[in-house]
């Protein structure tokens, strides 16, 4: 006689404990990665002397490292879902390491430039991590879900490592008496450590079954792509939109995509597939990164530049550079809570309205920078609502595009919205500079752009964010949510006598 016996479902504190322990250590890389981003800031103008360039030449290093991430977040990425997240991971750390030590020896812009680019390597970090989440969350079931908490708490990491960062950065080279190569040891010495980290303390995803190929043509044929865009943008930026041939590069870029797309849709195993790429809960998603980026990458420099102006041009705000960084530092605690509060808003309505929810705010933020920017307090309240709606998408976007994906695309969903999210911040960071440069001649101060020059980078940030707000109406009132207890895959049967 035989009876269908149920497997014990794994204990909740089973469970837990595994997601626990996991987010403890991808907590430490986030932490890195926020003080890679924080650290250099206060630094600028030290390592701009070091290395006897110009102020504007710096420019060059922040173009180089987003062109890169735009190019190796997908390859990575795709690597990672073929042969496990982790050994990605780990490449993708020995690089940063690498590149972070390079830094502390380079003496000359060229290997600066290099080296700089090189440590871009880190922004496939939160992918790769978020994928990783997901993939142990399959096991409970509850994957869309717990991803979400936890790209939430890898956020509160990441903007807590910008705040240290950014706080030691400057206290560490007064501390040395101002070596600068000894400066440049703190963050080498913290993604060194962090490679170990991953190496002992995470565990490795289990790729799909079945013989999986790099789409090498495919691949090459999006990096064409996207370095004639990126570098479109970058040099739009430098030498102005006057500049003929900067046009045609980015159409050059953009027509790049119709034979890209076409092989794309002949491949068994794909670089991108864009049949995923097109469902309802895939592309709004992707788009609204993009769009987002706008403001989260392109917006801050303004708005930094903006606190510092003399009110003596009839705008700005006048602050020095310390009441300029706890500006910033609200800007980042806003974020830390954002990202805290989007499972919780998730879990009492859905995912998809919080999205839509997060995205308003940005929107809502920006657009109150029209009428309110004459006092501080404005700028700050401003600041805080859009840090609200940026930090819950920040850690939300990636986290979506794995809870949409099918299994075995999960890393390379959650990389393509950081592409995105770049390209939107290159985009946005060629217009603002545009724009600010030529408002400048109607200013008083010979640095100081128009208020006219501001007001059409706050009027884009919100149109951005509007627009995204608009698009995840299309994504299905159920997307990104976990199964339903009863569409779950039932146990197998075990025979016993």
């Amino acid at each position: 006689m035989t009876s269908a016996v149920t497997p014990a479902a794994p204990s909740a504190r089973g469970v837990l404990g595994v997601s626990a322990s996991l987010i403890g250590f991808l907590f430490a890389v986030e932490l890195t990665s926020g003080i890679l981003q924080g650290y250099y800031v206060p630094l600028i103008s030290d390592l701009v002397q070091h290395l006897g360039i110009r102020d504007a030449d710096f420019n060059w290093f922040e173009a180089a490292q987003l062109l890169l991430s735009a190019l190796v977040v997908p390859v990575l990425a795709k690597l990672g879902d073929m042969t496990g997240h982790k050994r990605m991971l780990l490449v993708a750390t020995v690089v940063t390491a690498g590149a972070s030590w390079w830094l502390v020896v380079a003496n000359d812009f060229t290997s600066f430039l290099v080296a700089w680019a090189l440590q871009g390597f880190y922004v496939v970090w939160l992918p790769l991590e978020v994928a990783l989440i997901f993939d142990r969350g399959r096991r409970s079931g509850r994957a869309a879900s717990q991803t979400r908490r936890a790209a939430g708490l890898l956020v509160v990491a990441l903007e807590t490592g910008a705040i240290v960062g950014a706080l030691a950065g400057g206290v560490v080279f007064t501390a040395l008496g101002g070596d600068v190569g000894l400066t440049l040891t703190i963050p080498a010495i913290a993604v060194t450590l962090v490679f170990f980290v991953i190496l002992f303390g995470v565990p490795e995803s289990t790729p799909e079954p079945g013989k999986r190929t790099l789409d090498v043509v495919g691949f090459t044929l999006l990096t064409i792509g996207l370095l004639l865009i990126t570098s479109g943008l970058t040099f739009l930026r430098v030498n102005g939109p006057g500049t003929w041939w900067v046009w045609v590069l980015m159409l050059v870029g953009v027509l790049a995509f119709i034979p890209f797309g076409r092989w794309e849709l002949r491949q068994r195993d794909p670089a991108i597939d864009l049949r995923v790429l097109r469902q309802p809960s895939m592309w709004p998603v992707q788009l609204t990164a993009g769009l987002v980026g706008i403001s989260l990458l392109g917006a801050q420099a303004p708005l930094s530049t903006f606190a510092g102006t003399d009110p003596a041009n009839g705008y700005g705000l006048g602050l020095a550079a310390t009441s300029r960084s706890i500006l910033i530092g609200a800007y980042l605690l806003s974020m830390i809570v954002g990202a805290l509060l989007f499972p919780l808003v998730s879990r009492r309505s859905s995912p998809r309205v919080a999205l839509i929810a997060a995205t308003f705010l940005v929107a809502i933020a920006y657009a109150l920078f029209l009428p309110f920017h004459q006092e501080t307090w404005q700028v700050v309240t401003n600041m805080v609502i859009a840090g609200l709606g940026s930090g819950a998408l920040v850690g939300a976007l990636p986290a979506a595009a794995a809870a949409a994906a099918p299994a075995g695309q999960t890393g390379i969903a959650a990389g393509l919205t950081n592409t995105t999210k770049t390209i939107g911040g290159s985009f946005a960071s060629a217009v603002f500079a545009v724009v600010l440069f030529h408002g400048a001649s109607t200013a008083v101060g010979a640095t100081a752009s128009s208020l006219s020059g501001y007001l059409v980078v706050w009027a884009i940030c919100a149109g951005g964010a509007l627009a995204a707000a608009v698009l995840l109406f299309f994504v299905p009132k159920l997307a990104f949510a976990d199964p339903a207890p009863d569409a779950r895959p039932a146990p197998s049967p075990v025979s016993s006598p």
